[in-house]
C-alpha cells in the first residue's frame, strides 16, 4: 500500500556541524520585552542557518484531526491505511498513511520512509509535508496525487505509444538517477507506485512509497530479499544486489507498457523467480512486430541479469530511445537574466519561500519552471552543476569573466543549503516571478501553516515548531522571530508577516 513516501539521501551538513554552529552563534542579545533598540541589532545581523524543504518535515504529536479533515479512504490493509484529506487552515488536499504503532516493522519502515523522502527534492518524487504521531497511529501527510497509477493506465489502454510511453520512462529514470546519485535505492518500482499528478492528458508522473527504500554508501550490498515478484531484480532474488536493481524494475515497467502483459511470468513464485533468474524473455509475440528496434535495444540493456554489465540509469537517459522522443530545448534568456539578479535577502525568507513553493503551489504552478530546470540539467541528475549554469550564461555572454561571476554571485544567493549544486527547491524560489510565489492568497496559506493555533497570531515557539529541523539556540530563535516580529510586541500578524516577504521581494527586483 503506497500513498507518497521514503529515507534520507543527504547528509552533507555533519561535516561542517562544529563550523556551522559557530557560524549560527552571532545573537548573544535576545528580544524580551519587545526592546527596538535589541530588534535593530539583530535585524542588521541575522541569524544563519541551512535551508531546506526537510527542515518543516519533523515528527510532531497531537491530534491529527485539529489539523485534517479526513475525506475519503484511498487504500486499506492489515496494517493501515491511505486516506485523501483536507488540510483544514488551507483548504489544500492532502494524502495521509496511518500506521498502527503496534505493527513495529512497518512503523520503523514508515520512520525510515520519511527520513529518506524529506532529504529528496525532485519534481518527479512525491513530497513529504508532515510527520505526526498519537498513541495508537503513526500519519505520514504528502502531497495528494489525484491522476491515478500507471497500472491502472495500462489496464485502460492496454499498451502505450512509443513516444509517450519513452515520455513516462524518461521522468522515471530521472527520479531513480536522482535518488542512485543521493545514494538511495527504492527497491520496489512497479506501476502501482508511479502515479499521476492529475488526470489531464499531458499530466507528469511522480514515483511514490519509498517504505522499503535504503541508504546504500559505497560498494555497499544489500542482502534482504524485497520488492514485487513481477518487477523483482534476479539479484535480489539471490540476496546480493546494489542500486542497479531499480533499473532492472525500470527495464520490466517499460516492457509491460509497450505489450501490456510482464516479460516474466510462471505458474508459482518459483517457477517465475527462476525464469527471472534465467532471463529469457521474448519479443516474438503479434504485440512487438510495430514496436522500434531502439525501444527493444533499451528493454534488452535493461534487463540484463549481470548487474556489473547492466547499464545504469544515467547511461540509459542518454539512450538513442529516449533521447529520440525529447524535443529541442530553448531557454528563455529574459528567464536567465532574471536569475542571475537573484537575491536571498535572510535565510528565514528563504525558508518561508521554501515552504510556499513545496506546500502551497501546485505542480500544475510549477510546471513551466520544471521545463526550465530540466532543460538546464543536462545530465539528468536532477540538481544544477556550476557548469551547465555557466554553459546557459555563455549562451547569451560573449564573456566568460562575466558569466563566472554571475554564477558565483547564483550559487552564493541560491545554495541555501551548501551543497555546492542548485536544487529543484532552490532553482524554483530564484527563478519564479514574485508574483508566482508572493501572491496574497499564498502568503495567506503560509502564514496558516505557521499559525497552528488559529489565532490569527504566530508566536516565537510556533515558528520553532514548524520549523523543527533547524537546530538553534534560544537567542538565535529570539533573533529570527525579530525579523518577523516588526513592532516588537513578540507575536507577528499577518500584516508582519506580508510586509516582511513582500519587502525583501521588492528590494530583489
Amino acid at each position: 500500500m503506497g500513498v507518497c513516501g521514503g529515507k534520507g539521501a543527504k547528509n552533507k551538513d555533519n561535516a561542517k556541524k562544529d563550523q556551522d554552529q559557530k557560524q549560527q552563534d552571532t545573537h548573544p542579545k535576545s528580544i524580551e520585552n519587545g526592546q527596538k533598540n535589541d530588534k535593530k541589532a539583530f535585524t542588521s545581523q541575522k541569524t544563519q542557518f541551512k535551508v531546506n524543504p526537510s527542515i518543516f518535515v519533523t515528527l510532531k504529536k497531537g491530534d491529527i484531526l485539529n489539523y485534517y479533515r479526513i475525506d475519503q479512504t484511498l487504500g486499506e490493509g492489515s496494517y493501515g491505511k491511505v486516506s485523501l484529506v483536507t488540510q483544514k487552515v488551507t483548504g489544500l488536499p492532502r494524502a495521509m498513511k496511518q500506521i498502527k504503532k503496534e505493527k513495529i516493522e512497518q512503523r520503523d519502515n514508515m520512520i525510515q520512509e520519511v527520513s529518506i523522502l524529506k532529504e529528496l527534492d525532485h519534481p518527479n518524487i512525491v513530497s513529504v509535508y508532515e510527520l505526526y504521531e498519537d498513541e495508537q497511529y503513526v500519519y505520514i501527510i504528502t502531497e495528494y496525487l489525484s491522476g491515478g497509477e500507471l497500472f491502472e493506465k495500462i489496464n485502460e489502454i492496454d499498451h502505450f505509444d512509443e513516444t509517450i510511453a519513452a515520455g513516462y520512462m524518461r521522468k522515471i529514470l530521472e527520479a531513480v538517477n536522482y535518488c542512485h546519485n543521493k545514494n538511495v535505492v527504492h527497491r520496489d518500482l512497479k506501476p502501482e507506485n508511479i502515479i499521476f499528478e492529475s488526470r489531464k492528458t499531458n499530466s507528469s508522473v511522480k514515483i511514490i512509497d519509498f517504505g522499503t527504500a535504503k541508504e546504500l554508501l559505497d560498494s555497499t550490498k544489500l542482502s534482504q530479499r524485497i520488492g514485487t515478484p513481477y518487477y523483482i531484480a534476479p539479484e535480489v532474488i539471490s540476496k546480493q544486489y546494489d542500486k542497479k536493481c531499480d533499473v532492472w524494475s525500470c527495464g520490466v515497467i517499460l516492457f509491460i507498457m509497450l505489450c501490456g502483459y510482464p516479460p516474466f511470468n510462471g505458474q508459482s513464485q518459483q517457477e517465475l523467480y527462476q525464469r527471472i533468474q534465467a532471463g529469457v524473455y521474448s519479443f516474438d509475440e503479434p504485440e512487438w512486430k510495430e514496436i522500434s528496434g531502439e525501444a527493444k535495444d533499451l528493454i534488452k540493456k535493461m534487463l540484463v541479469t549481470d548487474p556489473e554489465k547492466r547499464i545504469s540509469a544515467q547511461d540509459a537517459l542518454q539512450h538513442e530511445w529516449i533521447k529520440m522522443t525529447q524535443k529541442e530545448k530553448k531557454i528563455n534568456h529574459k528567464s536567465l537574466e532574471n536569475l542571475a539578479r537573484f537575491h536571498s535577502q535572510s535565510k528565514l525568507k528563504v525558508a518561508i519561500m521554501q515552504l510556499i513553493t513545496t506546500q502551497v503551489m501546485t505542480n500544475q504552478e510549477k510546471k513551466k519552471l520544471q521545463k526550465q530546470f530540466k532543460k538546464i540539467d543536462v545530465n539528468h541528475d536532477g540538481t544544477l552543476s556550476r557548469e551547465e549554469l555557466l554553459q546557459c550564461y555563455r549562451e547569451i555572454y560573449n564573456d566568460e569573466l562575466k558569466c563566472q561571476q554571475i554564477v558565483d554571485h547564483l550559487f552564493e544567493q541560491a545554495d541555501v543549503n551548501g551543497s555546492n549544486q542548485i536544487d529543484y527547491t532552490e532553482f524554483v524560489i530564484a527563478f519564479a516571478k514574485k508574483e508566482q510565489i508572493m501572491a496574497q492568497n499564498k502568503l495567506e496559506k503560509a502564514f496558516k501553516l505557521f499559525d497552528k493555533d488559529g489565532n490569527g497570531q504566530i508566536s516565537k515557539q510556533e515558528l520553532q515548531d514548524i520549523m523543527g529541523g533547524v537546530q538553534l539556540s534560544d537567542n538565535q530563535w529570539s533573533s529570527v522571530f525579530g525579523e518577523l516580529d516588526l513592532n516588537g510586541d513578540g507575536v507577528v500578524t499577518l500584516q508582519e508577516f506580508t510586509e516582511m516577504l513582500i519587502k525583501g521581494a521588492n528590494e530583489q527586483e
